[in-house]
């Protein structure tokens, strides 16, 4: 796939576009967080404070930090976390692109670091996604966070519903744990609303299976469960 732009034969394209935007990144930098920004950086460009990453080889504090990622991150975002210049960041980030590709001395792995949206994740190689399938819907015996059960009792009870109403709801941002329940197979996107673009979720046959119901009718009133025992909820379920 890519490589680093110090390696043998022609640049990818999209390589040279990061090194044409590198100035750019670098002003942005400089812009979102200028108290812990250097200026007398060697170059003249601007170099993040002293930070506790500086002490680990960059390209390894960097893997840290993906590997933990929820959602892409920028370059900018990464050189914050690690206190490193855009560039270094960005040459390193193409190297563990190569790295995990196989083409430097190691072998291939079965994750892959890619660009998406302006940022940066980890991966699974898209050639075990039915391995890792496999292994979440029928191998995974890890149960589910209290969190994650709350978050799927106010699915199924007021399904369809965005991220922003549920979180609405418990009062905690719920990003990650809607992603837990939908690699689980539990929860599914259901439509997309037209004007706002907000995705609506709902539950799954698998959800019924694991509950032994057949229905969503099934399911127990829940007014009964509320502290104020509230007759109402149950008016406006599903």
């Amino acid at each position: 796939m890519t490589t680093n732009t110090e390696f043998e034969g022609e640049q990818p394209a999209f390589v040279r576009a990061l090194a044409e935007r590198e100035d750019g990144f670098v002003s942005d930098l400089a812009a979102a967080f200028p108290e812990r920004v250097d200026t007398s950086a060697p170059g003249g460009e601007p170099a993040l404070a002293p930070h506790a990453a500086a002490e680990f080889p960059l390209e390894r504090a960097l893997e840290s930090i993906l590997i933990i990622a929820d959602e892409p991150l920028s370059l900018i975002e990464l050189a914050t976390a690690v206190g490193a210049p855009v560039s270094e960041v960005r040459r390193a980030v193409l190297a563990l692109v190569s790295d995990f590709d196989g083409h430097l001395a190691g072998p291939r792995r079965g994750f892959e670091l890619r660009e998406v949206g302006g940022g940066w994740r980890i991966y699974v190689r898209t050639d075990y996604d039915e391995v890792v399938a496999d292994y979440v819907h029928t191998q995974n015996p890890a149960k589910l966070s209290q969190a994650a059960l709350e978050t799927l009792a106010v699915i199924a009870y007021k399904q369809p519903i965005t991220r922003g109403a549920i979180a609405s709801i418990r009062a905690v941002n719920v990003d990650s744990v809607v992603r837990t329940l939908a690699g689980r197979g539990l929860i599914t996107e259901v439509f997309t609303d037209s004007e706002t673009g907000a995705i609506n979720y709902g539950t799954t046959d698998l959800l019924l299976t694991q509950l032994g119901i057949n229905s969503l009718e099934e399911l127990p009133p829940i007014s009964p469960l509320l502290a104020d025992g509230s007759e109402e909820f149950d008016t406006h379920l599903r």
